[in-house]
């Protein structure tokens, strides 16, 4: 019983990670307006929170190894319900980036620590679920914002709420140290199947860095897709802002969903399997969204099939780093794949409007395809080397 207590307190800190995700880019009109800042001011908050998440998740690893995941995401929970606490009474827009640097830190800590804790005391099945709860809250927070933009008091009342939500949690996290304490970090008996139960041998230096390479190369297309489709579908597509808006929102939602579905089959296909399966879906979905001149239903469908194509490599490459790696390597590895998510999901993306600039809004999907074919090609070697 308290196993699994202690399984909904995490998918429950996941769903927290998630609610302040999507937040700033529904806010941030509001909040410019009330701040006087330009449109591209937004950048330097999310390269502070950024720079911060990923400095974060290079040091937890060894901050993890002191002191236990349990206190380690107790106090990241803490500081980043502060640090929104603190958003929503700051008098000016350089308090809000000074903020940025909590919580990023704190969000960076709970995503590496937590991702570690599942891929070491869980199955596969579970890490899908992991990450589709943090769709729940990217889903969640948006609204929870919506819904106070429509009020009288505005933006500040809504990151008020996910601040309270977050101080929550941070108090259940608190109380129960002693149910992380009890858990012990091996593989879980149910993914033997896959030959998961064995011990990895030492890996060659390469695949140290071939695993954060996989993970820069795949949320660089995914974040990429995400943050540019709207803009294709417009700009060469002729569909309305709004339309585009919600096939955006059925992208992410194909990710959500397939992630709950992939758990109920990830014991038993396997992560590897999975990772391939994904890729070359999302290939397929990719390539189709990329084909100019096809009819608007065609691009909503390769939306959804490169969403779906998605919704697997995520969790089942981080699930398997617990088992190519061995334990002592397996905190820091799981560090540099988040470094390299947190570069794939801010940099590469912007990047991709430079190119739009330069070469036209029908360059980005190709460079996706060449993203998720060099993401096929490091996989595969990675297999090869763990």
């Amino acid at each position: 019983m308290a196993h699994l207590f202690l399984l909904g307190i995490v998918y429950l800190s996941f769903i927290s990670l998630g609610l302040p995700d999507g937040i700033l880019g529904v806010a941030w009109p509001a909040i410019r307006a009330d701040m006087g800042q330009p449109l591209a001011a937004v950048g330097l908050l999310t390269i502070t929170a950024t720079v911060a998440a990923a400095t974060s998740a290079w040091l937890t690893g060894r901050v993890v190894a002191r002191v236990g995941t349990g206190a380690v995401v107790a106090g990241s929970a803490l500081m980043t319900a502060l640090a929104l606490l603190g958003f929503s009474v700051v008098p000016s827009f350089a308090w809000l980036v000074l903020l940025a640097v909590p919580l990023g830190l704190g969000g960076g800590a709970v995503d590496t620590s937590l991702n570690h804790f599942v891929a070491a005391h869980y199955s596969s099945r579970h890490m899908s679920w992991l990450h589709a709860s943090w769709g729940i809250g990217a889903t969640a927070g948006p609204a929870i914002m919506a819904l106070a933009l429509a009020s009288p008091h505005g933006w500040t009342r809504g990151v008020l709420h996910i601040g309270l939500l977050q101080l929550a949690l941070a108090a259940v996290l608190w109380s129960s140290l002693a149910l992380w304490r009890r858990e012990h970090a091996r593989p879980p008996a149910e993914d033997a199947g896959h030959g998961s139960a064995a011990a990895p041998r030492a890996p060659g230096r390469l695949a140290l860095w071939l695993a954060p390479l996989s993970f820069l190369l795949y949320v660089s297309a995914e974040m990429g897709t995400g943050l540019w489709a709207a803009s294709i579908l417009v700009g060469t597509r002729g569909v309305g802002a709004a339309q585009a808006g919600l096939w955006v929102s059925v992208y992410f939602g194909a990710i959500t969903a397939g992630r709950v579905a992939v758990g109920l089959v990830a014991n038993r296909v396997g992560n590897r399997r999975l990772v391939r399966g994904g890729v070359w879906l999302a290939l397929l979905g990719a390539g189709l969204f990329a084909l100019p001149g096809l009819p608007a239903a065609l691009s909503l469908a390769g939306l959804l099939l490169m969403g779906l194509g998605c919704a697997p490599v995520f969790p089942s490459l981080m699930h398997e780093t617990a088992r190519r790696f061995p334990a002592d390597l397996a905190r820091t590895v799981i560090g540099r794949q988040m470094m390299g998510s947190y570069a794939g999901g801010s940099l590469v993306p912007a990047a991709f409007g430079l190119l739009a600039t330069w070469a036209g809004l029908g360059a980005v999907m190709p460079v996706v395809l060449v993203l998720l074919l060099a993401l096929l090609a490091v996989t595969t070697a990675l297999d090869r080397l763990t």
